[in-house]
């Protein structure tokens, strides 16, 4: 793929930066296609001289499609929602798919997400699963991921959580005993990249080196940051009636879809995709401590000890 030209829709997004900063280090020319590229021009300085493209493309419109992929080599479908699921991950799944198709590229990698199941309760799960379907009707050699949770220093998922343990002494704990596999970003780039590198029409879950369930999770993230609440779980038909009630509303807790997602865990069913590439999971101890430290009391220069200092200080 040395030189060829990888088109990646969703480019500016977390795992993008990634995804694009693998394949530049393969010698690879990109395309990064999003609704607004100057949300990607921190990638430009990533590549090499005219090794960056970028191009504005909104997967829910064709034409916008068909220029993005115009002249590429290969395709990588990153776009991802929580918001217009349907028009986003099936539907502009499905223009992508067909678009490379039409151009006679042969080369198309589609990262969906665990829980993509037509029979899934929650939307989220649905219109992954249809948007797999398109992509494998249009383009049959395609490769399929579908990743657990993925987290690293840009993520909405560890951070989020910090954040709260940060500034509440209680912290509520919705879907407590629901599974995860978190995997690095950093091991996902490297799957997609090989993906790219090789075509067999496979759809593979990855996930990471260890399993926790959402509480232990949480408690996990404490001690990273040194810090000791109260988690209290929160009962499922508390938590349905919140996301019934404000999940309608801008940063609302917990949305209703987003409760159905919790209902199932988030962990591979099977060979951990990564394996099957050759690589080794890397475990969030190696490398969320590098960003979590900012989480805690006095920031990088705190210690895991500093509740304990506190607590005996207050006895």
């Amino acid at each position: 793929m040395q030189g060829k030209l990888v088109t990646i829709f969703g480019g500016s997004g977390f795992l993008g930066r990634y995804v694009a900063e693998e394949l530049l280090a393969h010698g690879v020319r990109i395309r990064v296609a999003c609704r607004n590229p100057s949300n990607a021009i921190y990638i430009k300085p990533l590549g090499n001289l005219g090794q960056v493209q970028l191009i504005a493309a909104d997967v829910r419109k064709p034409a916008s499609v068909n220029r993005a992929v115009a002249d590429a080599d290969a395709v990588i479908n990153l776009v991802g929602s929580f918001g217009d699921m349907d028009a986003i991950q099936n539907v502009g799944a499905r223009n992508i798919a067909q678009a490379t198709a039409e151009r006679g590229i042969q080369t198309f990698v589609h990262v969906s997400a665990i829980g993509a199941d037509a029979g899934s309760a929650a939307e989220y799960g649905r219109s992954k699963a249809a948007g797999e379907a398109a992509v494998h009707a249009a383009c049959p050699s395609a490769v399929i991921l579908r990743p657990s949770i993925i987290f690293g220093r840009e993520d909405q998922f560890l951070n989020r959580f910090a954040g709260l343990i940060r500034m509440l002494p209680v912290v509520p704990v919705i879907g407590a005993s629901t599974r995860f596999q978190p995997l690095f970003v950093g091991d996902v780039a490297k799957a997609i990249a090989l993906a790219t590198f090789s075509q067999d029409g496979k759809i593979y879950e990855l996930g990471g080196p260890q399993i926790f369930s959402m509480i232990e999770l949480n408690r996990w993230i404490a001690k990273a940051i040194g810090r000791d609440p109260a988690f209290i779980e929160v009962p499922d038909v508390a938590a349905e009636a919140l996301a019934r009630t404000t999940g309608w509303l801008p940063g609302a807790p917990i949305t209703m879809d987003q409760f159905r997602m919790l209902g199932s865990d988030n962990v591979v069913t099977g060979e951990n995709g990564l394996t099957a590439y050759g690589i080794v999971p890397t475990p969030m101890d190696i490398v969320a401590h590098d960003w979590l430290s900012i989480y805690r009391k006095h920031g990088r220069f705190g210690t895991s000890s500093d509740n304990e200092k506190s607590s005996n200080a207050a006895t």
